[in-house]
Parts: C-alpha cells; sequence; structure tokens
C-alpha cells in the first residue's frame, strides 16, 4: 500500500537524474542497457552486521512508476529538456530486471543489496528513491535488533512518531522496527496500512484530568479492564503512583478476577524505582504485574539498567530507535557496475578513488552465503560474477581483496544464492511475503550469525570475499585506470 498516493514519486529523483536521462537520449543512449548495485560501505554504530529492509515499498515505487501532464508542464517550464526527452517521458515505464536480496536479511558491507538492470534512462531515474528507501529502513531495522538484543527477551515497543523526520518516517519506520524485532507500536496507521501491531494506553494528561490520581487510575480499569496499564509517575511514583495502582487494581480488578495489568515508569531512577515498584506489587499480591519503562532509551541504557538490576517486564523506545540517534545515517550508495553491449556483452565498469573505500566492486555479479552444513552458521559472503557459481562439493579457498595474504579453505559447507528475482523485463515476479514472515525470517536469519558478529563491542569483521576471477577483473581494472601500485594476488 502507497501510504504517499497524493504525491508522484517518480518526481522524487535529483534533477542531475533527469538531466543525464535528457543526455543520454540526445547521445542516443537511452536504449543502452547498464547494470547498477545499491551496497554500503559501513556498519552504523560500528555494528557487526545490518539488516536490509524497504523492498516492498520499493516494488510499489517501480510498479507506480509515470508522469504525469502535470509533471511535464512543470519540466518544460524549466526550459533545460528537450520536446524528444519529454515526450519519452510521457510514455514511461520501467522495463528493466531487479534482482535484490530479501528484507529482513542480515547485510554486510561492499555487498550488492539490489541490483537494477535498465536501459539508462530508466536505471539512472530510479536512484533516489531506492536509495531514500533501503537506507531509512535498513537503518531504523538495524538499530532496532541492537535495542532488542540489548533486551534480552524481554519487548520492546515502538514509541517513535512524535519524535520521527516526517510523517512518512514515522510511518515507516514502524514497519521497518517490527521487521527489526519490535513486538509492536504506538503508530496507529502503520497497523492500518502494515499490520505492525499497535497499542497504548494512557498519557500523563489522563492522570491530570482528575482530581485524584486514585480515581484517574480507577476509572481507567473500570473503561478497559483487561488492558490496564497505569502511568505512576505523573506526581511520586513511590509515595503515591504505585500504592494508588495497587488500590485501584484491588478495588476494580480483583474482584473480577482479573490479574493481568501493569504499571509503566517514564522518568525518574528508573533502576532504583522499578526495584522499589517491584518490591511493593509482590507485597500486596501483584506478582502478575508487570513493568514497563520508557525515557530516551536506547541499546546501551537498556543494557545499563537491565545490569543494575532492574525489574522491566518491557520496554517503550521511541526517539533514539526512530532517529537512530546514535548515527542517523545509512550510507547505501547506487553505482554504475557494468554496461551490456548490442551483443549481449557485459562490460564492467569500475569508480577509481583515492579512498580506497570508495572503490567499487565492478561487474555483474552473484552474491552467496556460506554456511556450516554442521552447525548452520554463516561462514562468510562470495561476490562471484554473474556467470559463476561456487562448488560446495568441494573445498574452497576464499581470500580477503584488498590484504589477499589473509586466506581461509572452507570446507562442509554450503552455498546458497542471497539475491532473488524481482522485476523481470518490468514485470513483478516475486511474491511478497507477509510482513510477519519478513520478521520471522530476521530473527531465524540472525541465528545463523556467530556471537562475535552480534556483539555491541568491537565485533568480528564478517567477510566479504571476491571471486578469483571478480578480483582479477578489478585488479586489471584499477591497473588500466593507472594505480600502479595495486598489489598482486599472494
Amino acid at each position: 500500500m502507497d501510504i504517499t498516493d497524493k504525491l508522484n514519486m517518480t518526481m522524487l529523483c535529483d534533477f542531475y537524474e533527469l538531466t543525464m536521462g535528457n543526455g543520454y537520449l540526445e547521445a542516443g543512449l537511452k536504449d543502452r542497457i547498464t547494470y547498477f548495485d545499491i551496497f554500503f560501505r559501513d556498519i552504523p554504530d560500528h555494528g557487526g552486521y545490518a539488516i536490509c529492509a524497504g523492498l516492498e515499498r520499493i516494488i510499489a515505487y517501480i510498479q507506480d512508476l509515470h508522469f504525469s501532464e502535470e509533471d511535464i508542464e512543470y519540466l518544460r517550464s524549466k526550459d533545460l529538456f528537450s520536446e524528444r526527452f519529454l515526450d519519452y517521458l510521457r510514455d514511461f515505464k520501467f522495463t528493466g530486471d531487479v534482482w535484490a536480496i530479501p528484507e529482513g536479511t542480515p547485510i554486510f558491507p561492499r555487498e550488492p543489496i539490489i541490483t537494477v538492470r535498465a536501459p539508462a534512462i530508466q536505471a539512472q531515474l530510479v536512484e533516489t528513491f531506492l536509495l531514500l528507501i533501503f537506507n531509512h529502513q535498513s537503518l531504523v531495522a538495524t538499530k532496532t535488533n541492537r535495542i532488542v538484543r540489548a533486551a534480552e527477551g524481554r519487548v520492546i515497543l515502538e514509541f517513535g512518531s512524535r519524535r520521527a523526520q516526517g510523517t512518512d518516517a514515522a510511518i515507516s519506520g514502524a514497519r521497518a522496527a517490527y521487521i527489526g524485532g519490535c513486538a509492536g507500536t504506538a503508530c496507529t496507521i502503520s497497523d492500518q496500512l502494515f499490520g505492525v501491531p499497535a497499542g497504548g494506553t494512557m498519557a500523563h494528561a489522563w492522570v491530570q484530568m482528575f482530581d485524584s490520581e486514585y480515581e484517574a487510575f480507577k476509572t481507567y480499569c473500570e473503561v478497559f479492564p483487561t488492558n490496564a496499564t497505569l502511568l505512576v509517575d505523573t506526581y511520586n511514583t513511590l509515595k503515591s503512583g504505585v500504592p494508588n495502582a495497587i488500590k485501584a487494581f484491588n478495588e476494580v480488578l480483583r474482584p473480577k478476577g482479573i490479574t493481568k495489568c501493569a504499571i509503566r515508569l517514564d522518568s525518574g531512577d528508573i533502576a532504583y524505582l522499578t526495584r522499589e515498584a517491584r518490591r511493593m506489587l509482590d507485597e500486596a499480591g501483584w506478582e502478575s504485574c508487570t513493568i514497563t519503562c520508557s525515557n530516551s532509551l536506547d541499546e546501551y541504557i537498556i543494557q545499563d539498567l537491565l545490569l543494575q538490576g532492574a525489574c522491566i517486564d518491557s520496554f517503550g523506545v521511541g526517539e533514539r530507535l526512530i532517529t537512530a540517534k546514535s548515527e542517523p545515517v545509512f550510507g547505501g550508495v547506487y553505482k554504475l557496475v557494468a554496461v551490456e553491449r548490442e551483443s549481449g556483452e557485459v562490460v564492467p565498469k569500475i569508480k577509481v578513488s583515492e579512498n580506497v573505500a570508495k572503490i567499487t566492486i565492478p561487474h555483474f555479479k552473484k552474491f552467496f552465503r556460506f554456511y556450516d552444513r554442521t552447525n548452520g552458521k554463516a561462514l562468510a559472503d562470495y561476490l562471484c560474477l554473474y556467470n559463476e557459481t561456487p562448488d560446495d562439493t568441494q573445498p574452497l579457498t576464499i581470500f580477503h581483496p584488498e590484504n589477499t595474504w589473509k586466506r581461509k579453505t572452507l570446507t562442509n559447507f554450503r552455498a546458497e544464492n542471497m539475491m532473488v528475482p524481482v522485476f523481470r523485463a518490468g514485470e513483478l515476479v516475486y511474491d511478497l511475503p507477509p510482513l510477519k514472515d519478513i520478521r520471522k525470517r530476521c530473527a531465524e536469519q540472525l541465528e545463523t550469525l556467530w556471537p562475535e558478529v552480534l556483539r555491541f563491542e568491537n565485533p568480528h569483521g564478517y567477510y566479504v570475499d571476491l571471486s578469483n576471477r571478480l578480483w582479477d577483473i578489478r585488479h586489471d581494472l584499477l591497473v588500466n585506470a593507472g594505480h600502479s601500485q595495486i598489489p598482486e594476488k599472494q
């Protein structure tokens, strides 16, 4: 479902994509088949992995690509584009091929997440939107999973809508957070659109609306007896909030035989207050009452709270999740990696830079993940040419693409092609899974990673290696570009 259906997202592009498109047409290159990869260079928060998200929205965008007459008139008003180009846009339709890694999959730097094969103008025009969606949703999914893992099995709820950077960030962010492991969201429309479970109880305004805190709690229990979560920190958590909550539970819920209830804290010394609140609830016979907390939480604060013995059953996490506050940019890029001649020959292209990290991996590629057949753990990722397939029945030596002396021979492994066809000749060929299945896939795929890759501090660097043929092609292109200092394979 397109959550911004009143806008033509085709026009959400960088202006240079249009000027280049006009140039391709005038230069006779509009039908030149090109290959572009989306990949990223660094994992946010210096983590050991990232999580891929956003494909469903990208699919909806590609299916709806078109230029309205209003769009064309706007472009004409710029007095920059040829009429031939404007006529081309009037009948614009995406006719290319797309391969992608399914949502919820752990991903690593330098490997292709999405590959677009399409005529030059088409491939260029989709750049901005694809990056926007991939970068944002992958960022939020990745941050969420770090927070979920810090909670050690406790429930995480997404509370970030009011602090998100715009409506789309709030709505799509809740979806990405669910993929990353959140149990639900406070964002109602994300439930309506995507099925992300929405929930909520009260704010401080509810308590302030009544003449007394007890009256506020009692009334809420009467109205919502099966969903009674009481916010106990409006005035004084331990002197009035928790005692009044216990009184309301005793007088309203206990006679009905209801034992499911909760209190929430949104301020103060959470570790101390939850320990004391737990003691008070247990002494009153409300061992079944759970404690939930919010208040500018992230993975590090949650981790510290649990180390301090905080008695918390669930967390509501808002601004630091939805904005990925610690590192709010996911550095995905979209780079040309090959062109196709009329004969069908695929010609590799490379971007060279003095900054080694910005040198691209050329060519139309496949991407395999190697799994240990004994324990199912992921061993390494392997990039190879589109017409290569690794033989997982024989030992295979992998090597570091820069430090080529670092080598390892793999045995007893299984090779899985991680990229799936999404569009063929402009037609959707991918069955979109339900959001719950994407979330489940994420959890299952993370189980294949070693604990050393998952840790917060100084995680083990996961290996993303190149086939010999791909390494040789990259090396030769660099040498031909004048980089004579490129080391030979050892």
